[in-house]
C-alpha cells in the first residue's frame, strides 16, 4: 500500500476535512502575519537573521551544537546521510522507513551510498541484533557501514527511547554513527511524554519537519555536531538548496514552535475517537495522529468517491487507507468524516 498513491486524483468537491497527510496544513492568519513581518537578509551568506534564529532556537531545543535550515524533509535527511558517508558507504535502516522507501533512494543514486534496508519489528524499531548482523566486515568486497538511519514516530508509533536506546547502542559500539528521520519528531516527544531533548540524545544528526502537524508551509531542519552540520550546509548548496531571503519561512517555523507543538495532543485524541467509530467496519490500527484503515473486502475507488461527496477528502490507496489527523481537523470536520464513513458502511450493511 503505497500511502501516496493518487493523492492529487481525488474529486475536486468542496472539501471540508483533509485526511491525505497532515503536510496538507495550511498556515493561518497568526502564521502568515509574522511571515510578512518577518526580518530578513541573505542566508546564502548567512545573514539572515530569522533563519539564523530557527536554526539556533531548534539546536538549543533539541541539545545540539547546529542547525541548518532546508526546504524539505527529504532534503533534510538527504545532506544529513551526505555529511556522514562517503560513495561506496553504507546505511544501515529499515525496509519501510521514509529515507528508503520514500525519497526516490536519492543517497544511492546522488551520492553513491549503498543501503542495506532491514525489517522493522511490530512496534517500528530495528532489532539490535539484526543491526549487529547487518554491520559488515572489513572486507574490499563489501561496502563499509557507516551510518545507522532510524525513523520517529514511524507509521505513527512512537518508539520507546529504551528500544531506540538499545539499537543506537549496537551502532555505537561497532563506530557507527546514527541518524534520526524525526519528520513528525514532536508527535513522538507528546506520545511518550518526555524531555524534547531526550530523543535527540540518542541520535548524531536528526532531522525535524516544520510542515507536518506542526504547520508551516515550507521547511525542515538538520540539527547536530557543527563539524557535521558544515559539511550538511555545503552539500546544501550544491544540490541547489541555498536560498536567499528565507526568513520569511523560517518565521513560520519559530511560529510553528512557539505554539503548534503542544497541541499536537489534540491530534492524537482525535484520531484515537476516530479510529474507535471505525473499530465496528474492518480492522483500524491507529498510534498517534494516525490510523491506517483496512475494512472488510479493503478499501475500493467507492470509499474515496463517497466521502468527497461528503467534504472528505482521502488518498486513493487501495486495500489499506491511512488516515492523518492535523491542526485544520476540526471537531466539526472530525464529525463530517465520520458521518461520511458511517453513511457509506450503514449504507452497505442494510
Amino acid at each position: 500500500m503505497n500511502q501516496y498513491a493518487q493523492m492529487k486524483d481525488a474529486p475536486s468537491h468542496a472539501m471540508m476535512c483533509d485526511l491525505r497527510s497532515d503536510t496538507v496544513t495550511r498556515p493561518d492568519a497568526d502564521m502568515r502575519r509574522v511571515m510578512a513581518d518577518a526580518e530578513v537578509g541573505d542566508d546564502v551568506f548567512g545573514d539572515d537573521p530569522t533563519v539564523n534564529k530557527l536554526e539556533d532556537v531548534l539546536a538549543e531545543r533539541l541539545g545540539k551544537e547546529a542547525g541548518l535550515f532546508l526546504t524539505s524533509g527529504t532534503q533534510s535527511n538527504f545532506v544529513g546521510l551526505l555529511a556522514h558517508c562517503a560513495r561506496g558507504e553504507e546505511i544501515i535502516t529499515g525496509r519501510p522507513y521514509h529515507i528508503f522507501r520514500y525519497e526516490a533512494v536519492g543517497a544511492s543514486v546522488l551520492g553513491g551510498i549503498a543501503f542495506d534496508p532491514l525489517d522493522v519489528a511490530a512496534d517500528g524499531a530495528l532489532e539490535p541484533e539484526a543491526i549487529v548482523g547487518a554491520i559488515k566486515e572489513d572486507d574490499v568486497h563489501m561496502p563499509v557501514t557507516r551510518l545507522l538511519g532510524l525513523e520517529n514516530t514511524h507509521n505513527g508509533k512512537a518508539i520507546p527511547l529504551t528500544r531506540l536506546a538499545e539499537s543506537t547502542a549496537v551502532a555505537r559500539a561497532a563506530g557507527l554513527a546514527v541518524h534520526l528521520d524525526g519528520a513528525r519528531y514532536f508527535n513522538a516527544i507528546a506520545a511518550l511524554n518526555c524531555a524534547e531533548a531526550a530523543l535527540a540524545d540518542l541520535f548524531d544528526t536528526v532531522s525535524i519537519c516544520l510542515s507536518k502537524g506542526l504547520g508551516a508551509p515550507v521547511g525542515s531542519v538538520l540539527v547536530g555536531p557543527r563539524e557535521i552540520i558544515d559539511k550538511a550546509r555545503r552539500w546544501r548548496k550544491m544540490l541547489g538548496g541555498g536560498t536567499r531571503q528565507a526568513g520569511i519561512l523560517a518565521a513560520a517555523g519559530l511560529h510553528a514552535l512557539d505554539h503548534n507543538v503542544s497541541r499536537l495532543k489534540d491530534d492524537h485524541a482525535r484520531a484515537a475517537h476516530l479510529a474507535d467509530r471505525l473499530s465496528p467496519f474492518g480492522d483500524v490500527q491507529q498510534a498517534t495522529n494516525m490510523i491506517f484503515f483496512t475494512p472488510e473486502g479493503g478499501v475500493t475507488s467507492d470509499l474515496p468517491r463517497h466521502m468527497a461527496e461528503h467534504g472528505v477528502k482521502l488518498t486513493g490507496a487501495t486495500g489499506t487507507t491511512r488516515l492523518v489527523l492535523h491542526k485544520d481537523v476540526t471537531d466539526e470536520a472530525l464529525q463530517t468524516a465520520i458521518s461520511g464513513f458511517e453513511s457509506f458502511f450503514g449504507d452497505r450493511s442494510s
